[in-house]
């Protein structure tokens, strides 16, 4: 490697970092946030007996697992504008991945609320509680201890997914990696240390989900 591909190895180092730390992780954190509350309420509804919610739930489930999420970005934000509605690259990114992550994670949710035994919620019962007395004092609980594996995995696919909101122009570090290949021309180097940080960012990551696996384990011995 000559000394120019090490100087823009270099300079084009921070800028990534930067991007990545100050607009990919908060874009992740934003959006998987607002996803789990999402998901929540989907699987809340969907283990209801409120038939219409809860067709309108599976309905939204369906489009959104059933359709790319690069699809649903670009309607989003190239789409919806021809009805009268433009939103800012952010917001749109943000309203995305919110989308998806309440989809696919509703279904965490609910086969994690559904893996409870009957009996807790017969417990519950038996003790004067009401049944959504139960589900938050009871049910949720355990069933977030559960959740943590799958939704672990969820935010470390989020935090790569990020990428595809260079494709509406939001300046996240694969769009920040794009502009700099545009004036180095040096495309497999810098996408190369892109990935690199990328890769750091989930390896950091997926220890911090083990670390919470361990602590959250049934079977953690005190």
């Amino acid at each position: 490697m000559d000394d120019r591909k090490i100087q823009i190895l270099i300079d084009s180092f921070w800028p990534l970092l930067k991007a990545g730390v100050t607009f990919t992780i908060p874009l992740a954190l934003i959006s998987f946030a607002l996803g789990l509350l999402l998901a929540l309420a989907t699987a809340l509804v969907r283990l209801s007996n409120w038939k219409i919610p809860d067709l309108i739930a599976r309905f939204y489930v369906w489009v959104i697992r059933g359709t790319p999420l690069l699809l649903q970005l670009y309607i989003i934000f190239y789409g919806l504008p021809s009805i009268g509605i433009t939103l800012d690259p952010l917001l749109a990114a943000i309203i995305g991945f919110t989308l998806s992550v309440g989809a696919y994670n509703s279904e965490i949710f609910r086969a994690a609320i559904q893996s409870i035994p009957a009996g807790q919620w017969e417990a519950a019962s038996s003790l004067g509680m009401t049944r959504a007395q139960a589900l938050r004092r009871v049910i949720l609980p355990q069933a977030a201890r559960v959740s943590v594996p799958p939704l672990g995995n969820s935010f470390i696919s989020l935090v790569k997914d990020t990428s595809l909101a260079a494709t509406i122009t939001y300046v996240e570090m694969f769009r920040a990696s794009q502009q700099i290949v545009a004036t180095t021309y040096e495309a497999l180097l810098v996408y190369s240390e892109a990935g690199v940080i990328y890769l750091a960012f989930s390896s950091v990551l997926s220890a911090l989900q083990n670390y919470l696996e361990k602590r959250t384990s049934r079977h953690t011995v005190k």
